[in-house]
C-alpha cells in the first residue's frame, strides 16, 4: 500500500490539509470554566476541591479501592515500586518495548530492570517468556524471588500495557504469586482500557496512569497511583505529599517522603475531561474501526485489541512487511505533514540499560524494525 493513498485516507478522515498530529488532546467541555475556577479561588496548587474530585472520579471510573494523584505517571510508576518494597540492589521484570519512564524508575530506586520479551497476542510482557527466564533463572529461597546467577533478590513485575492494550493478567498474576512477586501495572497509556471485567491498573497491587498531554484525558501533566487496599492508598498519599503529619499549623514529617502532588489547577482539568471521557473512547474504537477496515487485506497489518479485552486504542499502530517498507513510510507521511512514528528504541539499546539483564527478545526486535504509530487523536462525533 502506497504512503500517499494513507495519507490521504488520514486527511480524509480528519478533514484537514494542515499538519495531523501523532495524538493531540481534545477539549470541548468545562476545561476553561474549571481552570478558571481554581484561578479565582487561588487553590492552584497542591490544595483544592478539584484534586479530591478528581481522585473519587478515578475510583468511581476504575473500580480501585484508592487512587491518589500525583503530579505525572512517572512519579505514579515511581511511588507504585517504592509501595511494593522495591530496593535498591533489587531486580524487577519488565518489557524492553516501552517507554523509557518504565525504567528510568527502577533505576531511580537503585534497582535493575530485567527485560523480558512481548506477546504476539498482546505486545505487553509475554507470560511464556516471564515463565521461561524464572524457570532457567530464579529460586525461591527465604529472601523471597532470588536471581541465581546474581544472588540479587526479584521483587516486582511491571507490564506496561501496550497502546493501551491490556496484557495478558490472569497468567502474569498466576506467575506472581507461584514466584512471590508483586504485581505493579504500568497503565500509563491504558485508561478506559478493560482487561475482561477488570479496569487496567486494578489487578495488581499499584497500577499508575498517566494525564500527560498525548493521553485519553489531560491533566497537563498528572498521574494517578491506583492502590488495591485503603491502607496502602493511604500510605500513598501521605509519602507522595511530603509524609507531612496533619496540623494546623506544625510542619512535622515523620518519614522521607516524595513532594509528588498533584496541583489543583491540573486537577480541575482532569475533572472537566473526566465529563466527556465516553464520547472520547466512543471516537478512539470508531477511529480504530476506520483504520482496521482501510488496511484489511493489505500488505500492512493493522494492530487490534486482544481478543479478551477491550481497548482504548490510544495510539493506533500498524505493522510493516520489512525495515525498508517501514522507513519508506515514516519518511514519506512525515515529510507529507502526517505525523507517524516508530516504536520506542528497546530499552536494552540505550546506554543506560545495555548491560541489563534480559532474556531472548526476539519478538521485541522484529517488532522495533516494522511497528509504526499513525494519527491517534481523538474524533469529534457529531451528537
Amino acid at each position: 500500500m502506497k504512503s500517499a493513498h494513507i495519507c490521504q485516507f488520514i486527511r480524509d478522515i480528519y478533514k484537514t490539509d494542515q499538519f495531523i498530529p501523532l495524538h493531540a488532546p481534545t477539549f470541548s467541555g468545562n476545561e476553561k470554566r474549571y481552570v478558571a475556577d481554581t484561578i479565582d479561588s487561588t487553590f492552584v496548587s497542591s490544595v483544592g476541591k478539584y484534586v479530591d474530585e478528581f481522585e473519587t472520579e478515578m475510583e468511581q471510573y476504575t473500580g480501585a479501592v484508592k487512587a491518589v494523584a500525583v503530579v505525572n505517571g512517572t512519579a505514579a510508576l515511581h511511588t507504585a515500586l517504592y509501595m511494593a518494597g522495591v530496593e535498591r540492589g533489587d531486580l524487577v521484570f519488565t518489557q524492553a518495548l516501552t517507554f523509557v519512564a518504565t525504567c528510568n524508575v527502577i533505576y531511580h530506586l537503585g534497582a535493575e530492570p530485567i527485560f523480558i520479551d512481548v506477546s504476539k497476542t498482546s505486545l505487553s510482557l509475554c507470560p511464556d517468556a516471564l515463565e521461561k527466564y524464572l524457570n532457567q533463572y530464579a529460586c525461591l529461597t527465604d529472601k523471597g524471588c532470588v536471581h541465581k546467577q546474581t544472588g540479587q533478590r526479584i521483587r516486582a513485575v511491571m507490564p506496561m500495557h501496550t497502546f493501551g492494550h491490556p496484557a495478558e493478567m490472569d497468567e502474569l498474576l498466576v506467575i506472581c504469586h507461584q514466584w512471590q512477586l508483586i504485581m505493579v501495572e504500568d497503565a500509563a497509556e491504558s485508561l478506559g482500557s478493560v482487561y475482561k471485567d477488570k479496569h487496567t491498573g486494578t489487578m495488581g497491587e499499584y497500577g499508575a496512569i498517566s494525564f500527560n498531554g498525548n493521553k485519553i484525558i489531560t491533566t497537563g501533566g498528572g498521574g494517578v497511583v491506583l492502590c488495591a487496599s485503603q491502607q496502602s492508598g493511604k500510605r500513598v498519599k501521605h509519602i507522595t505529599t511530603t509524609a507531612k503529619v496533619p496540623h494546623a499549623y506544625e510542619f512535622y514529617h515523620d518519614e522521607p517522603g516524595f513532594n509528588h502532588r498533584m496541583p489543583n489547577l491540573n486537577a480541575a482539568l482532569g475533572c472537566a475531561q473526566m465529563e466527556v471521557i465516553d464520547d472520547l473512547l466512543a471516537s478512539k474504537r470508531l477511529l480504530a474501526s476506520q483504520y482496521s477496515e482501510f488496511f484489511a487485506g493489505s500488505d500492512i497489518q493493522f494492530v487490534e485489541e486482544p481478543c479478551y479485552a477491550k481497548s482504548n486504542y490510544w495510539l493506533n499502530a500498524v505493522i510493516c512487511e520489512s525495515l525498508e517498507s517501514r522507513n519508506t513510510l515514516l519518511n514519506e507521511t512525515n515529510d507529507s505533514g502526517v505525523m507517524t512514528r516508530p516504536v520506542w528504541t528497546l530499552m536494552h539499546h540505550l546506554p543506560m540499560f545495555k548491560n541489563a539483564l534480559r532474556g531472548d527478545l526476539s519478538y521485541s526486535e522484529w517488532l522495533s524494525q516494522r511497528l509504526v504509530n499513525i494519527p491517534s487523536s481523538a474524533l469529534i462525533l457529531d451528537k
